[in-house]
């Protein structure tokens, strides 16, 4: 259950905490004090995007917090698991949300986590229905969900829709390759064709690109290269005056040198190493400029290579990377259309082989669907007599689709006949709001007895009844609070007196500022909201009492 409900700063609440009780909490107060407020702050806080606007004025944060303490933490502590966060601690969780006008935090239990995660959590902690809410209640889809929610066909439905999921995949294949247009297919083929055996004949490379502009250089260069090599020889050890002449003759001085002075061994030992190295590099040069040829039929290779690199980044693409990407793209292509008869065959065949195997799956689910159809039309009748419908008969129609969808190989149709004689139609087709509401808190108090959510929210799901049909809705949430919490925000005193727990919401003015405040109710104070809500401010005797009969009524205690 929600336990507490912290708020600050969001739109006319400056700061705000609400205990909430287990069975059925009830929010009344004028209109406009702010009593959707508090769930717009619930719906917030398990993951509705946020509008700075919300943000009370003169304030640059909001604050929520919620406090759920679970009794049964199961399935909320497996989808804490699954995004890598601890589980619940003794069944508590604390949802936090900090919004401001450029940023949202989000943390559970002082973790943070994403908007999408709390969404997913929150639709394993609250069930919300908000005034305009019952209009998906017309839709297919959400009747199909109901009836699916109400039979536990979530297995067999999320086996149905992998094998559809299959099916689809192929099936939007199998349209691109018979869309392609035809036209001009040859003349793709041989321009792919030859522009892939035009770049895969000349064998082009990144490596081999710089080999060729480095060889091409140096040949262009070579009587230079041949100068400066001899000048380096030549003063390493072929002048007159070499660098190995000197260091010979130094090598020798050393060696004499030692006779007196004994480090001078040592000199004499690196001299003659610095000889064999002025050797060795003359050697390498030698030989390095010996490997370069400068005849004309190397130089004319080089200079079509290089002319051949050119033409290619001229044709295809700036560099030789890029060239050769393109190659594998147009490699690609050119066997997609030169094979395109075959993975059309092979797709027809790998999608009638998905399209049984979705069929199969539809056939299960549509065999489990028929069998809790009639269940579900007599739950939903016997809840609806309860809420003033005596005569009234709902019923739950499956037909045959056209053609598998994402739910099935079923179309589905509420019909409802609300009064005695009266044939039975859509539910779409019923144009009272009142008689659809409370449809819906029919619906809601059937599959109540068929989930695990703990906490089901109604704001205002009475508007458009009155009277003894409003008792009778007062009844059926009070009746749905004994195994889950609810909480409903209402207008009408006969809905208010059937809460267990009962707050009224109220703004005051003060120094040119408006607030926004909750209070608990009991006893005498609670009398007088009741009377507040039958006859307006001016409570009279009448009212009073009126009210006081209404509480005792539902048993419940009027004086402080």
């Amino acid at each position: 259950m929600l336990s507490r409900l912290n708020i600050r700063n969001l739109a006319l609440v400056d700061s705000l905490a609400v205990s909430f009780e287990n069975g059925l909490n009830v929010i009344t107060g004028e209109t406009g004090a702010g009593k959707s407020l508090l769930i717009g702050a619930l719906r917030l806080v398990l993951g509705e995007r946020a509008d700075k606007s919300l943000i009370r004025t003169g304030e640059t944060t909001c604050n929520i917090e919620a406090v759920f303490e679970l009794a049964d933490p199961s399935a909320v502590n497996t989808a804490l698991d699954n995004v890598g966060l601890p589980p619940c601690e003794d069944g508590t969780l604390v949802i936090r949300r900090t919004i401001t006008e450029s940023s949202s935090k989000n943390l559970i239990n002082d973790s943070p986590v994403t908007l999408p995660v709390l969404k997913s959590l929150g639709d394993l902690l609250v069930d919300m229905h908000g005034p305009y809410d019952h209009q998906s209640l017309l839709k297919t889809e959400a009747q199909m969900d109901i009836l699916d929610a109400f039979g536990h066909l979530s297995a067999e439905r999320a086996a149905y829709q992998e094998k559809y999921k299959t099916f689809q995949t192929l099936e939007k294949r199998l349209q691109e390759l018979s869309n392609l247009d035809n036209s001009g297919l040859a003349e793709q083929i041989d321009l792919l064709g030859w522009r892939v055996k035009e770049i895969e004949e000349a064998k082009i490379s990144e490596e081999d690109e710089t080999a060729v502009q480095q060889e091409h250089e140096q040949i262009a260069n070579a009587q230079n290269i041949l100068e400066l090599a001899q000048t380096a020889v030549g003063g390493l050890t072929e002048a007159e005056y070499s660098a190995m002449e000197s260091l010979s003759a130094a090598r020798k001085a050393c060696t004499q040198l030692a006779k007196y002075i004994p480090e001078a061994e040592a000199w004499a030992e690196e001299l003659e190493g610095a000889a064999r190295t002025a050797q060795e590099v003359s050697a390498v040069i030698q030989r390095a400029v010996e490997e370069i040829s400068a005849g004309p039929e190397r130089l004319q290779f080089l200079d079509e290579r290089l002319a051949l690199y050119r033409s290619c980044k001229r044709k295809y693409a700036p560099t030789v990377l890029e060239v050769l990407v393109k190659l594998d793209e147009w490699k690609a292509r050119l066997k997609d259309l030169q094979s395109r008869d075959e993975q059309r065959a092979a797709v027809e065949t790998n999608r009638a082989a998905a399209l049984t195997d979705t069929e199969k799956a539809g056939r299960t689910l549509r065999k489990k669907r028929q069998k809790v159809a009639g269940e579900l039309a007599d739950a939903i009748t016997g809840e609806l007599r309860d809420l003033g419908f005596e005569h009234g008969l709902f019923e739950v129609q499956l037909l045959d689709a056209e053609e598998p969808g994402a739910s099935g190989l079923d179309e589905i149709e509420f019909g409802f006949a609300p009064n005695a004689g009266e044939s039975m139609r859509p539910l779409r087709a019923i144009a009272s709001s009142g008689e659809i509401s409370r449809v819906m808190l029919a619906v809601k108090a059937v599959l109540a007895r068929h989930d695990r959510i703990p906490l089901l929210v109604f704001d205002e799901i009475d508007a458009n009844v009155g009277g003894e049909i409003a008792n009778a809705v007062g009844d059926k949430l009070a009746q749905v609070g004994q195994t889950h919490q609810v909480i409903a925000i209402t207008h009408l005193p006969q809905v208010a007196v059937c809460g267990g727990t009962h707050f009224a919401v109220a703004k005051r003015v003060q120094d040119g500022r408006t607030f926004t405040q909750i209070s608990p109710l009991t006893g005498a104070a609670r009398t007088e909201e009741i009377a507040r809500m039958l006859g307006g401010k001016d409570l009279t005797k009448v009212t009073l009492r009126h009210a006081q009969e209404l509480l005792q009524n539902k048993n419940i205690k009027i004086s402080d």
